[in-house]
């Protein structure tokens, strides 16, 4: 991937038919949260392969051992929550936490919780996401 057009290129079908059957505002939201990782992934300079993970929106790096597979979806029984989630055998959400505090709902080793009634912390979520997708080159 490189540069806006590919931050701006619409998702793959699969993607697309799973963010299609989500109400207006979690639809939105995910459409944002997608573009901080594709831009977050453009500007760690790491191509990533959007795809299904089990009927979740993933984004993996396109070449191995580079960083892990972020994805991201609804909650259930949530009319608003959303989350991105990581792999929970990393890492990942201990720095998250070490790093960001204040700025995350957390949940586990797994996920950052958002409401897409609620802004975004952006520069520190495409900090995290970037942290993801490198997560090998890491160590």
């Amino acid at each position: 991937m490189s540069g806006a057009a590919a931050i701006d290129r619409a998702p793959v079908p699969e993607v697309a038919a799973v963010f299609d059957a989500y109400s207006t505002p979690q639809r939105q939201a995910l459409l944002a949260l997608r573009g901080l990782i594709l831009a977050a992934a453009d500007e760690a300079g790491v191509e990533v392969v959007e795809t299904l993970k089990w009927g979740q929106a993933s984004y993996l790096p396109a070449k191995p051992r580079v960083g892990t597979t972020v994805r991201i979806d609804v909650l259930k029984d949530s009319a608003d929550g959303y989350a991105l989630y990581v792999h929970c055998q990393t890492s990942l959400m201990a720095s998250y936490r070490h790093l960001y505090p204040d700025s995350f709902t957390f949940e586990g080793e797994r996920a950052l919780l958002f409401s897409s009634s609620q802004p975004v912390p952006e520069a520190a979520l495409k900090h995290c996401i970037a942290l993801a997708l490198t997560y090998h080159l890491a160590k």
